[in-house]
């Protein structure tokens, strides 16, 4: 509110504001009670909640308020702790990071975000990219050639780079793409982050293997990945440093990364121990393991039964020995066996771990880490992989057809139809992403723009056209929700490429309707 100094007393009384500021003449006062705190609550106790029943829920209500007061004061307040490794101010932060409210939390991390950014550039080194080099992967000696992926290249040209280059609000480079006539404003940069996540989990690079559940398909988290501990030479350090930069990027400027990461590798990144409880949501049976061997009937015969070596399989499969003394496991070693195996599953992944958070360094302010959880963390860096559609239509503007019209309830119909992946498709087809902003500002004002024209004659054999640097759909007036759906989930599929005139183009009938910088086009085919 802007109101008269002189007046500011009564005016603002009984507000709830929680600051002003006062100049010769006005003064501007924020009130901060959020919706959030109250409006949202449930009017009756879920029931995921059992323990919380027999409280009354006005009482809960008022706990949470509290909760909200206590979260918003001490984010407020953490200038004044020391957040470096085994301060007192981090032990602090590290037990209260379960109880603070994230949406605090992240209030007062993104300030700190703020206060370093480098604003008077545009974007950070121009990388040379070559695709075409990518996708002729081959293979030497049985192992994959992953200095050919984007991942690989890009990563020779930033990991030396100077930290200032990553502290930029919107592209930490901008991308030529040899042979693809693209001038990245956006989309070329968009494109090679989408890259880079599909190869990290394609078994191109050696950066990242399934988890054992998933190998064996048993137990949850079977679609996840974790670090790869076998994955330590410094070539391959490096990468993960890279990984780590690519993390901080993610955060830094609110574009989430599509990536499938285990939970209990983001646990180790924000500083949080493994438990046997983290190894049973990766490895289901390696713990079944330990606990029928920590089980067995004290009898000397049950370990000559079964006969096992004084040695445990890493996450990798690769058998690790864990002593010089012990050959196998018996009655007298078995309880030295599992402190031993387990110490080892649990830190296995430290040195890939140390390697990420060392390029995170780089580019947020990792002692603030210790307010989060790993969950937290990656919300942060990945956003949801849902696309939520509400949240699209909520950025769409509409250009040459209104929103009401057939054609774009056809439009919005047939995305709700689609299934995830195909929607994750959608989105790196118009945008360069696989994944939507976490909420409306990280949009930083980029709208959705759905554009149809008449140009396209007879419109039903052109497939729609996308300018990833502008999140821009251009589409042919469609004379029926089925073409619809055909074409644009053939553009989804097939055309990937980001050309102007150079091998995947087709003569245009207008080449007027193209703005100057529209120069980022995914394709336009008869």
């Amino acid at each position: 509110a802007v109101v008269s100094t002189q007046s500011t007393g009564e005016t603002l009384q009984g507000k709830r504001i929680n600051r002003v500021a006062c100049g010769s003449a006005h003064a501007i006062a924020w009130s901060t009670l959020e919706q959030s705190a109250s409006s949202k609550q449930p009017d009756i106790i879920p029931p995921e909640y059992p323990l919380l029943l027999d409280i009354p829920i006005a009482n809960l209500r008022n706990r949470l308020i509290l909760l909200h007061s206590f979260s918003e004061i001490f984010s407020g307040s953490l200038r004044m702790f020391s957040l470096e490794a085994n301060s007192q101010g981090h032990k602090v932060t590290h037990s209260l990071r379960h109880t603070l409210v994230m949406s605090h939390k992240e209030t007062a991390f993104k300030k700190v975000v703020q206060a370093t950014m480098i604003r008077d550039r545009q974007h950070g080194p121009i990388l040379e990219l070559n695709r075409m080099f990518s996708s002729q992967h081959h293979t030497k000696r049985g192992t994959k050639d992953w200095s050919r992926t984007i991942f690989a290249q890009a990563c020779s040209m930033l990991i030396n780079v100077s930290s200032e280059s990553f502290l930029l609000p919107h592209r930490a480079w901008k991308v030529r793409f040899v042979g693809e006539s693209v001038d990245d404003v956006g989309g070329g940069y968009s494109e090679s982050i989408a890259e880079m996540c599909e190869e990290l989990q394609s078994g191109f690079l050696p950066l990242f293997i399934l988890t054992p559940n998933g190998r064996v398909d048993n137990g949850v988290n079977r679609d996840c990945y974790l670090f790869n501990p076998a994955a330590n030479s410094s070539e391959e350090t490096n990468m993960f440093r890279f990984l780590g930069i690519l993390m901080g990027i993610s955060v830094r400027t609110g574009s989430p990364l599509a990536l499938d990461i285990a939970p209990p590798m983001w646990k180790l990144l924000v500083g949080l121990p493994l438990t046997e409880a983290d190894l049973l949501e990766i490895d289901k049976d390696y713990v079944t393991g330990i606990y029928y061997l920590r089980d067995l009937p004290n009898k000397e015969e049950e370990f000559e039964a079964i006969d096992m070596p004084f040695s445990t399989p890493g996450a990798a499969g690769q058998e690790v020995p864990l002593s010089s003394t012990y050959l196998r496991i018996n009655l007298a070693n078995r309880t030295q066996y599992i402190q031993s195996a387990l110490e080892y599953r649990l830190h296995e992944f430290d040195h890939q771990v140390q390697a990420v958070v060392e390029g995170l360094a780089k580019v947020i302010p990792v002692p603030l880490l210790s307010l989060f959880t790993g969950e937290e963390l990656r919300t942060m860096v990945c956003g949801h992989p849902d696309i939520p559609l509400d949240m699209l239509k909520s950025v769409a503007v509409y250009k040459g057809v209104e929103h009401t019209s057939p054609l774009a309830h056809w439009f919005w119909e047939t995305l709700e139809s689609f299934s995830p992946m195909e929607r994750s498709l959608f989105l790196r087809f118009v945008w360069g992403r696989t994944r939507l902003p976490r909420n409306i500002a990280d949009f930083r004002g980029r709208d959705f723009v759905l554009q149809v024209l008449d140009k396209y004659q007879p419109p039903d054999h052109f497939l729609p056209e996308s300018y990833t640097c502008f999140f821009l759909l251009k589409m042919p007036r469609y004379s029926s929700k089925e073409v619809l759906v055909e074409k644009l989930r053939y553009a989804i599929n097939f055309c990937k490429s980001i050309d102007t005139d150079d091998y995947a183009r087709i003569t245009r009938a207008d080449e007027s309707l193209l703005d100057e910088d529209d120069s980022d086009i995914e394709l336009s085919s008869q």
